[in-house]
């Protein structure tokens, strides 16, 4: 039997307006007016909910095989399916072993068997000294490639310098694969560190950690990046951007044509430095949450278009590793768990800034699918596109409680927010896998590989 979905809102190409949106198996095959049910088709109609495409996160670690205590394909994918994402493109750190040869993406499939509730994909990933590894991993089909310019945090995922990415480059020229990387230099932020140790700075103010990871760490390789990006034009994406000071530099890039785009997280745009408690881990990040001042600056940005979409980087860890019992910002993990929450955090934002619910498609599908090789299968509500949606009232008004957590660890800064809009069910490819506030069927998920 046919199956349709009907709302008063489907977010298409064109905005948000009535439609029926007829599947054949796992594909859209049409998108209709909304009265348009052809005769025995099963029905499923939503009414005043907005349905919109299966959003797609392209930064979190799931962290499996290897350190799946931390997460895991399964409990990762499960947090996202119950926040409207049908696709997780995963980091290559985290895991071990990390995510840098064709052996290594060959353990991640294998651990991802059975365990996916949604759709997924992985980085490879650029480190000093792997620089023959590239190609197979591109062969092998991973969406591009991630690299690092200051300590990852992970001493298996060794960061790389100008020479390095010389060379990542020139090894990716003509094939369109981007490379992400990690946009801060080490220098500013060791001699800030060094004056702040200096001084007997407390490291349990968060103040302390602001200082530590200044601007110009982001800025500084911001300008490297736009400046090898224009040489070598091969695109360079900017991972979770922080600091508004770099936006200048990537407007100027844009108007020459600068194959660079950049992406920031839903904590920068919601969380402001000065409302940080001290101690308080959950909320350590690098680079880090800065003040409301920047905060304003980087939404202004994503209404321009020169930040192209907004990503979670969900990098969780088992509680012990935040530190909590010292509250030392040095010393704790840095990675904020939030997988399955953006979606109401970036509505609530856009609703306090008077903002339209269409933009949602941009910046947390349509962009993410652009960049990982996905658009025409995902991120969007088209004929031919998988039938992936997500199902969501905007109007709901709830509070994050850790029973809302459905990732691993239930630890995170997001715990006690009021937020606007909340997911009712997701779809992917043509089933519903979360409703009613609980998960339908099986895991089905499977790897997304670019050709």
């Amino acid at each position: 039997m046919a199956k349709a979905l009907r709302s008063t809102r489907v977010l298409t190409a064109g905005g948000l307006a009535p439609a029926t949106v007829m599947l054949d198996r796992e594909r859209i095959s049409a998108v209709r007016e909304w009265g348009s049910v052809p005769a025995g088709t099963e029905l499923a109609d939503f009414g005043d909910l907005a349905l919109l495409p299966g959003l797609i996160d392209s930064h979190v670690h799931i962290n499996e095989p290897g350190r799946t205590e931390w997460e895991g394909f399964e409990t990762a994918t499960r947090a996202a399916a119950a926040g409207g994402v049908t696709t997780l493109i995963d980091m290559p750190l985290n895991c071990v072993p990390e995510t840098v040869n064709e052996a290594a993406l060959a353990a991640k499939r294998s651990a991802a068997q059975g365990k996916a509730w949604v759709d997924w994909a992985a980085w490879g990933g650029v480190v000093r000294g792997n620089g023959d590894a590239l190609p197979a991993l591109a062969h092998a089909g991973v969406p591009g490639f991630k690299c690092f310019l200051i300590h990852s945090g992970i001493d298996g995922f060794a960061w790389v310098d100008e020479s390095d990415l010389r060379s990542a480059l020139k090894t990716l020229q003509g094939t369109g694969l981007p490379l992400l990387a990690h946009a801060e230099v080490a220098a500013p932020v060791e001699t800030a560190t060094q004056v702040l140790n200096a001084s007997g700075a407390d490291w349990r103010r968060y103040s302390t950690y602001l200082a530590s990871r200044p601007d110009a760490a982001e800025t500084d390789a911001i300008a490297l990046l736009i400046r090898l990006a224009e040489e070598f034009q091969t695109p360079i994406h900017i991972v979770h951007l922080s600091s508004a000071r770099s936006l200048p530099l990537l407007r100027e890039a844009r108007r020459r044509n600068v194959p660079v785009s950049a992406e920031t997280c839903a904590h920068y745009l919601w969380f402001d430095a000065d409302e940080i408690p001290n101690g308080a881990a959950e909320y350590k990040c690098a680079p880090p949450i800065r003040d409301a001042e920047n905060r304003e600056a980087l939404w202004d940005a994503l209404r321009e278009g020169l930040i192209e979409l907004v990503i979670t980087d969900h990098s969780p860890c088992p509680p012990a590793m935040k530190q909590r019992d010292t509250g030392r910002w040095d010393a704790g993990w840095g990675g904020i768990a939030s997988l399955g929450l953006a979606l109401p955090v970036v509505w609530t934002g856009m609703t306090r800034r008077g903002m339209a619910l269409d933009d949602i498609g941009t910046w947390m599908a349509g962009a993410p699918a652009r960049l990982a090789g996905l658009t025409g299968r995902k991120g969007s509500i088209t004929p031919g596109a998988d039938a992936d949606f997500a199902v969501f009232d905007p109007d709901a008004q709830w509070t994050v409680s850790p029973p809302d957590l459905h990732f691993r660890h239930k630890i995170s800064p997001y715990l006690g927010a009021e937020l606007h809009g909340r997911v009712v069910e997701t779809w992917l490819r043509g089933e519903r896998i979360f409703g009613a506030g609980d998960f339908i069927g099986s895991a089905r998920g499977r790897e997304q590989v670019r050709s």
